[in-house]
């Protein structure tokens, strides 16, 4: 019987913000020139670490992986959500919803290692600079970053195949934006005590310890920052710390919420505003925190954009 109802199943609903039909339209608007700003900030930034060489070091090498998992990110997120909320109903087949999850998983896992490894990077920068180069050396480099990749590949396989093997015998209405973990659970008309212990576990290993990671790098680094002679320069480190904290407080405090407990208490309303937190905030905020208001950026694009001008007036 369990088996006649799993395959009977071949498309959901993904109902939004169904509730409030004129939110939508006003919500539509805003998401999409979320959505657009986005993709621009991170392209650029991709585009400028790419063609700029004195920028492929570690600390932007880091960011220019970060930019590519935002990007795909939204892309995995945002085009279905804005199909949600331009639709009285939005229908997604089981192979979709099972592919938009897996994607949302391996992107948003990256993410969370990739930040922490960030932050280990600026702490070996900031605290101990004259073994920096021996510390981040190339090869540590490309292994904290292909660990970050590989962390999103198996969590989202093994999560995503474990979710999508229980039985769907009740409604299709996904009470959601998009097809995440904790709405398609719900549907589950199977025994899910395993999975959620799983799932804590999971978000324990992966939201929490890069989090805890992240806050002692930064208290190590506010400590070596406070031994600064220059109070500007103490300033300037402290605006930025502040910015990086805010951001990945953000990310990870909402995601540790949703997905600590996926069958939690929260409201179906809380819930979809928890997911924009980390879907459509932390994309769009990256940019602009990491590296559009770092000085060696604006630098290698203004160079770039006279190098531009250069060759059209060669021409």
């Amino acid at each position: 019987m369990k088996r006649q109802n799993q395959s009977s199943v071949v498309e959901f609903t993904l109902l939004g913000f169904s509730n409030f039909p004129e939110l939508q339209k006003q919500l539509f608007g805003i998401f999409l020139v979320v959505y657009l700003v986005t993709l621009i900030g991170n392209a650029m930034i991709i585009v400028i670490i790419s063609l700029e060489q004195s920028l492929h070091v570690p600390l932007y090498l880091f960011l220019l992986n970060l930019s590519v998992v935002d990007v795909s990110f939204s892309a995995v997120i945002m085009p279905e959500m804005l199909v949600v909320l331009s639709t009285e109903i939005c229908i997604i087949t089981f192979s979709g919803c099972f592919a938009q999850m897996y994607f949302l998983l391996f992107f948003g896992v990256t993410e969370c290692v990739l930040l922490g490894t960030m932050a280990y990077d600026r702490f070996a920068a900031i605290c101990h600079p004259l073994s920096y180069p021996m510390i981040m050396n190339k090869s540590v480099f490309t292994k904290l970053v292909m660990f970050s990749w590989a962390s999103g590949i198996m969590v989202a396989t093994v999560q995503t195949s474990w979710v999508f093997s229980f039985p769907f015998c009740g409604p299709r209405e996904i009470n959601h934006l998009f097809c995440d973990t904790p709405p398609v659970l719900e549907l589950a008309c199977a025994d899910t005590f395993l999975f959620e212990i799983y799932a804590f576990t999971g978000t324990v290993l992966v939201v929490m310890v890069p989090f805890l990671l992240i806050l002692l790098s930064y208290i190590r680094i506010l400590f070596a920052i406070l031994k600064m002679p220059s109070t500007t320069g103490r300033q300037k480190a402290f605006s930025t710390c502040a910015t990086h904290l805010t951001s990945v407080t953000l990310f990870y405090g909402t995601a540790s919420m949703t997905y600590l407990q996926p069958k939690s208490g929260y409201s179906p309303e809380t819930k979809k505003l928890m997911s924009l937190a980390y879907t459509l905030l932390t994309p769009l905020l990256n940019p602009l925190i990491y590296s559009l208001r770092n000085s060696e950026m604006k630098r290698a694009l203004l160079k770039l954009w006279q190098r531009k001008v250069d060759i059209q007036h060669t021409l």
